[in-house]
């Protein structure tokens, strides 16, 4: 199978510096109204609508959308990139502990009416304590578990067994349906790494998503999914969310990669280390543990397997990691990944204007010439990159 490669749209501002786009640190260390550098990016629709388009043109198939406090909400935001847009999809993530999944599939409908099939499903049952109860939600890690898995049942069951019934600890559904029904039905992307996470996406996902960990660990944790998900009788598909600052030599790379880690301000990097040390996030534990010090004064300190840098991770909360290097580096790593069973990349490089171009320019030819890249449709743009 070959690889689906989606892009991301910073709905809490870009910036060339790691420090400005303020989206992911748990708490909202550096969220929209705090002091930001003169480099900032708000995220306008007008730069949206940039981004998106550059996706588009780059040959992205889609492009996932953040959920949280210092984002813009995902599902109006990208309703209002679709007449911005022909053909890229937009990977919507959304927590299913603020909506009653009635509505969601009756929203997710209307989404697939309007756009002509082109929305994707990220659930995030999240992992900030702080972060959730903004949104009145004090459920423990395992409760939320629990409760996505009842709301996934009642949305698949809405879309495909209407009129559906349902009675649950969390949700309660009598005859749910959503007029005119769905088509396509929204594949289903979802993360954790949790005991109480990968039963769910077991069970519920169509692709299982995974940050950027050094091979054996991803390795470990696909088999681990797998097995789970043979239990079920299903199979998934795997994705890897991940950035990457790619040059046409690996000493361009890694000087750029220099210049974003000068650019940080220690104390900075000490308040958001604080803040995500309190994450319950298992995914955000093992971020944190590929580093075993927050202060670093060279790049290359932050390699942590080939090409893997971590530097994006001292500010950043979520996904931490960077593929740095030449475009063939890159290339080559996407491929490792690819071997074992990765089959779709959600990639981001600050600024995302310009690293979409990047990426499209020096990545995607060497891995179209490697006979990679599957969907010749959603690529061709692409090539007139090359």
């Amino acid at each position: 199978m070959g690889l689906k490669l989606h892009w991301f749209l910073p709905t809490s501002g870009d910036s060339r510096s790691l420090v400005g786009a303020g989206q992911g640190v748990p708490g909202g260390l550096t969220g929209l109204g705090e002091t930001v550098e003169s480099d900032f990016r708000p995220p306008t629709i007008d730069y949206l609508a940039q981004v998106a388009r550059t996706a588009e043109q780059a040959g992205f198939e889609g492009v996932l959308t953040p959920t949280g406090t210092f984002c813009e909400d995902a599902w109006l935001t990208t309703a209002a990139l679709l007449r911005e847009t022909t053909r890229l999809k937009f990977l919507v993530a959304f927590r299913p502990g603020t909506v009653n999944p009635v509505l969601a599939a009756q929203m997710a409908a209307a989404y697939q009416r309007l756009s002509g099939g082109r929305l994707m499903l990220n659930v995030v049952t999240g992992g900030e304590p702080r972060e959730q109860a903004r949104f009145g939600d004090t459920a423990s890690k395992e409760e939320r578990y629990a409760r996505t898995d009842e709301f996934l049942s009642v949305i698949r069951g809405t879309w495909s067994e209407a009129p559906y019934d349902f009675h649950g600890r969390y949700f309660d559904a009598e005859g749910a349906q959503v007029s005119g029904g769905i088509d396509p039905v929204p594949p289903i992307y979802f993360g954790g790494s949790s005991g109480p996470a990968g039963p769910v996406a077991a069970r519920h996902a169509d692709v299982y998503l995974t940050w950027g960990e050094p091979l054996e660990q991803v390795a470990e944790k696909l088999d681990w999914m797998r097995g789970l998900a043979a239990e079920q009788g299903r199979t998934l598909r795997f994705g890897l969310r991940i950035h990457t600052l790619s040059r046409d030599t690996s000493e361009e790379a890694w000087a750029h990669a220099q210049w974003l880690l000068d650019g940080l301000d220690p104390a900075t990097v000490a308040k958001a280390q604080e803040a995500m040390q309190q994450s319950e996030s298992t995914g955000q534990r093992r971020m944190l543990g590929l580093r075993s010090r927050t202060s670093y004064s060279s790049a290359r300190e932050l390699e942590v397997s080939p090409n893997l840098w971590t530097g994006v991770g001292l500010v950043r909360g979520g996904a931490g990691t960077a593929l740095v290097g030449s475009h063939e580096e890159v290339a080559d790593r996407l491929e490792d990944y690819h071997r074992l069973g990765i089959d779709e990349f959600v990639l981001s490089g600050y600024p995302h204007v310009e690293e979409a171009y990047t990426f499209a320019e020096g990545v995607a030819p060497v891995l179209r010439r490697r006979g990679l890249l599957g969907n010749a449709a959603a690529h061709a743009e692409v090539a007139a990159y090359a």
